[in-house]
């Protein structure tokens, strides 16, 4: 009998799955400027049209939220073993970050699977940030949001040059798992870093009008002729990588007690 573990593992992979599926289709979109909006919600309208999109987007929701689970996991419980200093709590805080932004991509999936958007608007991160600059304590917030995407990107561009995240994935994947790593956690990297900016000049100008989702960070690049190029085909390399994860990916129990892996 499969225990719950190994279960919530499968869920897991396929978050990996969709988020490789998600991020193609942002790449593609990226270069073929074939919709409006070039993030996430322009990627599910996409899946809304086509064959079978409905029971695709429905997984993906399940997906995108076992993917989220998996996150505060790593947050809450230290799954992977990031430790308790300093720089293993800033992990921790962006695993926690990354959960709510894939928890938020799970709801958004569900959505368009059952019709309730039709299109996609643009304007939801807009509207949270507005919502949080309202409190007296909302552009201190919002700024250490942006920050924390800036250490984001570091963090990325710093793996993209080492192949660090080699220690996360099973010593027998393809040797082709590292140059699509290597060139899709650079490219996020370069988007990462305008989020966060974005974020930045929001709380201190306290307008949400500031505020970059991943599709307004891509076309913001739309005018950089060849660095727009790069990250969108990096965007496209980082669907297929994460496609690989979710083959790789080296999944712990939720007691952590696994993930100690070396580098291969």
């Amino acid at each position: 009998m499969v225990d719950k573990s190994e279960k919530f593992r499968w869920l897991v992979r396929l978050g990996f799955a969709v988020r490789g599926l998600v991020y193609l289709l942002i790449g593609y979109l990226a270069l073929t400027a074939s919709r409006g909006d070039m993030g996430p919600e322009g990627a599910f309208d996409m899946l809304q049209g086509a064959p079978l999109g409905a029971p695709v987007l429905y997984a993906s929701a399940v997906g995108l939220a076992a993917y989220a689970l998996f996150r505060f996991a790593s947050l809450l419980f230290d799954v992977e073993n990031h430790g308790t200093d300093g720089k293993g709590v800033v992990h921790r805080i962006g695993q926690g970050a990354a959960g709510i932004a894939y928890l938020t991509l799970a709801w958004t999936a569900f959505q368009f699977a059952g019709g309730e958007k039709t299109a996609p608007t643009g304007g939801a991160t807009k509207e949270a940030a507005g919502t949080l600059l309202t409190f007296s304590f909302g552009s201190l917030a919002l700024g250490v949001i942006g920050l924390g995407f800036a250490a984001a990107a570091v963090v990325q561009a710093k793996s993209a040059f080492s192949a660090g995240f080699r220690r996360q994935i099973a010593s027998d994947a393809p040797a082709i798992a590292t140059p699509l790593g290597r060139a899709g956690l650079a490219a996020r990297a370069v988007v990462f870093l305008i989020i966060g900016w974005s974020l930045v000049r929001s709380a201190w100008f306290g307008s949400s009008q500031e505020v970059k989702t991943l599709g307004d960070a891509i076309g913001t690049l739309a005018t950089s002729g060849l660095l727009y190029t790069l990250v969108a085909v990096g965007l496209v390399l980082f669907g297929l990588f994460s496609l690989l994860l979710a083959r790789y990916r080296i999944i712990p129990d939720l007691d952590g007690s696994d993930l100690k892996p070396t580098l291969h």
